[in-house]
């Protein structure tokens, strides 16, 4: 065994690098840790250095030492497993604990493509738009991993354009119009693309009653008699995916008008078979877009019960010779159900309808554009265009989304846009005013709560919403320590190879139990083994704390990690002490075995009583202000009179002032109340005279001062303080006193007397000046009256006038009597 001790020492030339030596010598150094303990037999020596060394040739450069002794009596096995610093504090070293991380391997990255379209032509294949293609997450409960996606919209990307006509009789005129779409779009789109594809679909209506009418003659030839119409139908895919845009002129050229009953169409149905037919359609892995043309509203999700139909769209594909043969059979999808589809199969659509049914279909699928179409379609290539420009061409925004994540799994995404715009939450998922040839980046943040898919692995795509490439993460569950899966199984460490030894601890075979797997469950009856785990023989098994196996009482873990039960019968804890504040053993000791430990300078059975007795020291420096005891920190009082914080505080005495200003009087003015017995009962102070307030002494320049103002004998102030330090007493008196004297009542009343005088004079002058003038306007107005006046032409005139003049001049007589 020394000859192993000293094995890093010769291989220091051997060609094992330093790390490894490194490793090695802790690997020796623990192992001589263990061979001091005397209970530790040599044969364990030997196993234990013969698997740190297998785990360094194995690559592990951080192998845990098992240190058998770790739980205390009555922890259970799975005590082991805890969270770092809870390991650390019950006594285990940094070197023992085996602590996996997660973390994230890019598999596929491929830098995203920066094509131009006057540059070499490229396959679809081969165009990257977003980066990294393929990732694998391993994950711990709790512990987040994030990556960065970039995403990068590259110039002449490849477009499949796929026309999807409402062959109803009202758009007659439009068939006409939409004969030479074909190699007039493509000549369009070459400013677009280079690499460009077309293909036409059409559709009418479910063929059954009340959609289409049923006679024989209507389903020969559903229009008048003079019009020649094709059968009714549901969903025609006329022309696959080509890019020879004079075979899409012929193959319309040749389409015909049909007929139905009502106004809605079944072209729900139609973009159904559109998006899930991928192959029949002939979609590539490019941009996809779906021209929908009509002039009329759409049946959907149970109108097909009018026609008896009441199983639910599938969603599959039923193209039989390039026609939809179930539509009988099948209801109308629902607008969810086709969002769903067309969003899986990553394709845009582009209502083009008339102006009337605008309102109908805006909005109705994410992402999609809505043109207005004339009457009779002549606008279609124009429309297309500017739709196609409107949402992709010029600025656009793109989201990301996520395949379904698995429970307890989440997801969190971060943008960085243009102009260093970031965004969080909900908008971190997408980034607006994006244009061709704009890179942005997401941040992605990927956390697992518990072990979800019970360890297995799963996988989530990520992609860009209308784009068909997706990124692949590969989630990988950390359930386990890497230790479990290099047990020693037969381990004679686990009571003669009756369990496998990992991780620091037995893993016992079927039918044996206990901590090393010593007990067997056939052989040992249940009540022996019970009566060891019994304290005082009571009836209690493990203080119902516990339970007992193989006669040993493994303790019960609590929901709170902090809290634990120990002891060899679980009678032990340390959570059930005394508290004080709320807090256990106050906050200033350990509950051990449920009786508080207390830290130094604290006592008490709550750690609750301090010793330290600064708090009780007053302003001062006298401890409780020489009138009490410091006790836990706290001043008790000896003297009843005395109250407060520091015994400062005595409601019932009188004030200092009070209490000291008869002795101050004598001894400075010779007068007062003690005047006679100033040298018996003053002589307790020092005194010090000042000749005015300002040489007294300020709050500042002594430790305890009390400033006072009181009146002696002849009714005048005095001023001075009273400052106490332990025994010193000392008073500073301001000698000359402040006597005021008395206000001259006499010519404060002459003046008081004198100014009512006034104030009534002048107020009988103005109610003087007030009638004056209201007379001379009502005499003014009397003169204004007899110069206006018109005399009567009657004989009795002058008495009128007469009497009028007598009435004003009594008015007049009457007033100046009056005055």
């Amino acid at each position: 065994m020394h000859q192993l001790y000293e094995t890093p020492t010769k291989l220091q030339h051997s060609g094992f690098s330093s790390m490894d030596l490194q490793v090695l010598k802790c690997v020796v150094q623990q192992g001589k840790a263990q061979k001091e303990k005397p209970h530790m037999s040599a044969r364990f020596l030997k196993l234990y250095l013969l698997y740190a060394w297998r785990k360094i040739r194995a690559g592990n450069l951080t192998p845990p030492v098992y240190s058998q002794d770790f739980l205390k009596q009555g922890e259970p096995t799975s005590s082991r497993c805890d969270d770092v610093e809870t390991l650390e504090k019950k006594g285990c070293a940094k070197i023992n604990i085996e602590n996996p991380h997660g973390r994230v391997k890019i598999i596929t990255n491929k830098p995203v493509t920066n094509r131009m379209k006057d540059g070499p032509k490229v396959n679809p294949d081969q165009i990257t738009q977003i980066a990294p293609q393929k990732l694998s997450v391993d994950l711990r409960s709790g512990e987040a991993q994030s990556f960065s996606l970039k995403f990068k919209r590259a110039e002449d990307y490849p477009i499949d354009l796929y026309y999807l006509m409402d062959l109803s009789y009202s758009m007659k005129d439009d068939l006409e119009n939409v004969k030479n779409l074909g190699t007039d779009l493509m000549k369009e789109m070459q400013n677009i693309t280079s690499d460009f594809r077309i293909g036409f679909g059409s559709f009418v209506e479910k063929t059954v009653m009340p959609y289409i009418s049923t006679t024989p003659a209507k389903l020969l030839n559903p229009c008048t008699s003079d019009l020649n119409c094709t059968s009714p139908f549901s969903y025609k895919n006329v022309l696959p995916l080509t890019t020879k845009g004079t075979r899409f002129n012929d193959l319309v050229s040749k389409q015909q008008i049909s007929g139905n009953l009502d106004s809605p169409e079944g072209g729900f149905d139609a973009i159904m078979q559109v998006a899930v037919c991928g192959d029949l359609i002939g979609w590539r892995n490019v941009t996809r877009l779906l021209i929908f043309s009509t002039d009329a509203g759409f049946h959907f999700a149970g109108d097909g019960k009018l026609g008896g139909i009441v199983l639910p769209n599938d969603g599959r594909c039923h193209l039989v010779n390039n026609e939809y043969t179930m539509s009988h059979y099948y209801d109308y999808p629902s607008i969810a159900h086709l969002v769903q589809k067309l969003s899986d199969n990553n394709i845009q659509t582009i209502f083009a309808v008339t102006e009337e049914f605008q309102p109908v279909y805006k909005n109705l699928i994410p992402k999609s554009a809505v043109g207005t179409l004339s009457s009779d379609s002549s606008n279609v290539i124009k429309l297309i265009i500017d739709a196609y420009n409107v949402s992709s061409r010029n600025t656009f925004t793109v989201i990301l989304e996520n395949s379904k994540l698995p429970e307890d799994v989440s997801i969190v995404y971060t943008s960085h846009c243009k102009n260093g715009v970031s965004e969080t939450g909900e908008n971190g998922r997408k980034c607006s005013n994006i244009s061709i040839g704009d890179e942005v980046t997401f941040d992605v943040v990927i956390t697992a709560k518990g072990c979800p898919s019970k360890g297995k692995s799963e996988t989530i795509k990520i992609k860009m919403q209308g784009f068909t490439e997706e990124v692949e993460v590969v989630l990988n569950f950390i359930c386990e320590c890497a230790c479990h899966n290099e047990g020693i199984p037969k381990s004679p460490l686990c009571h003669f190879g009756n369990g496998t030894f990992e991780c620091g601890a037995c893993r016992c075979n079927d039918g044996r139990i206990g901590q090393k797997c010593e007990c067997s469950t056939d052989e040992v009856r249940t009540e022996d083994l019970d009566a060891n785990c019994r304290m005082d023989n009571g009836t209690e098994i493990c203080s119902n704390n516990g339970d007992c196996i193989c006669g040993t009482c493994e303790c019960k873990k609590r929901d709170n990690p902090e809290e634990r039960y120990s002891g060899k019968y679980c009678q032990c804890d340390n959570f059930n002490c005394d508290r004080s504040n709320n807090k256990l053993c106050g906050g200033h000791g350990e509950c051990i075995c449920r009786v508080c430990h207390c830290y130094a300078n604290y006592t008490g059975s709550a750690c609750d009583c301090s010793l330290d007795t600064s708090t009780c020291l007053a302003k001062n420096k006298q401890i409780c202000n020489g009138r009490g005891e410091c006790k836990c920190g706290v001043c008790k009082c000896t003297d009843p009179k005395f109250q407060g914080a520091t015994c400062e505080v005595c409601p019932t005495c009188p004030g200092v002032c009070a209490e000291h200003k008869d002795c101050v009087e004598c001894r400075a003015f010779k007068t007062g109340a003690k005047a006679e017995t100033c040298m018996k009962d003053c002589m307790y102070f020092e005194m010090v005279t000042v000749n005015s307030r300002e040489e007294l002494p300020q709050p500042g320049d002594e430790p305890y001062i009390t400033h006072c103002k009181e009146k002696d004998a002849s009714d005048c102030w005095f001023y001075y303080t009273y400052a106490a330090l332990n025994d010193t007493k000392v008073v500073h008196v301001v000698t000359p006193t402040e006597c005021i004297t008395g206000p001259a009542v006499i010519p404060i009343v002459a003046g008081v007397v004198a100014g009512i005088v006034l104030i009534g004079l002048a107020l009988l002058l103005i109610w003087k000046l007030l009638m004056i003038i209201h007379d001379r306007r009502e005499f003014a107005k009397f003169e204004k009256e007899k110069l206006n006046a018109k005399w009567d032409t009657v004989k009795n005139w002058p008495w009128i006038s007469l009497l009028s003049i007598a009435s004003h001049w009594s008015v007049t007589i009457l007033h100046t009597q009056i005055w």
